[in-house]
């Protein structure tokens, strides 16, 4: 009884003892670099931001003409790479502008929800991901970023120069399939800042280059042929990055 008991208990031991080891397995996958140094991908990291958004299309893209907006992020990020990162994000977006042209006197509002794959690559070099290594990241990265994705807006456009109110009348919309779905290419970068090993802090802009001219509900079949460019956005967001490790 006292020879299975005493192996019960060394084989209970090993298993806890090897919990560590086992979640850092599963948690990071041993790979080599060119100079064939060992280093780490992973881990997974969520991400979480917020700011606003920005206007660029047939309206005008000036900043003092747009009804800002909040812009809200929530996401996934994995190393591939020392320097290369595969995200995935999904996006809330309110978007809002007057003319710039005051004799034209139009605006609009959107709401656009939106799912975006990226690529950033770490500018900095983070020596932290290799085997070897017993170093901690760097306190900053600079990054920047790449992808695509889809885009389901939903504009409203009327006639006046203030945000629209619960009392705005608005236009007859150009097409009658709101929301609608387009493709968007999103490109920026940002600087980072190490809060702890786990908690990163980014300030982060991007700019959304879109498959569409209404975004705005304002193309150039509104405006007589004026423009025949594709509208885009930009974003500016603090975003938080959390190892889930």
């Amino acid at each position: 009884m006292r020879v299975r008991t005493l192996i019960f208990g060394l084989l209970a031991a090993g298993v806890l003892g090897s919990q560590p080891v086992l979640a850092q397995h599963q948690r990071q996958v041993r790979h080599y670099n060119r100079q064939g140094r060992p280093f780490y991908t992973g881990p997974l990291r969520g991400t979480l931001g917020g700011g606003t958004a920005l206007y660029n299309g047939d309206l005008g893209n000036r900043p003092g003409d747009n009804f800002l907006g909040p812009a809200l992020s929530l996401g996934v990020l994995y190393r591939l790479t020392p320097h290369l990162h595969l995200g995935g994000e999904f996006s809330f977006v309110k978007l809002g502008a007057r003319d710039q042209a005051p004799e034209r006197g139009l605006a609009f509002v959107s709401t656009n929800g939106l799912g975006t794959v990226l690529f950033r690559f770490d500018l900095l070099p983070d020596q932290s991901v290799f085997a070897s290594s017993t170093t901690d990241s760097p306190t900053f990265q600079v990054f920047v970023q790449g992808g695509a994705g889809l885009l389901l807006y939903s504009p409203e456009s009327y006639r006046g120069t203030e945000r629209a109110t619960d009392n705005t009348s608005f236009l007859a919309p150009e097409r009658n399939d709101y929301p609608a779905l387009a493709g968007v290419a999103p490109v920026g970068g940002g600087l980072g800042v190490r809060l702890t090993e786990q908690l990163r802090a980014n300030i982060e802009g991007n700019y959304y280059f879109t498959t569409t001219d209404q975004l705005d509900d304002v193309s150039n079949q509104r405006l007589g042929g004026a423009s025949a460019s594709n509208d885009g956005f930009g974003t500016v967001l603090l975003k938080l990055e959390y190892s889930l490790r």
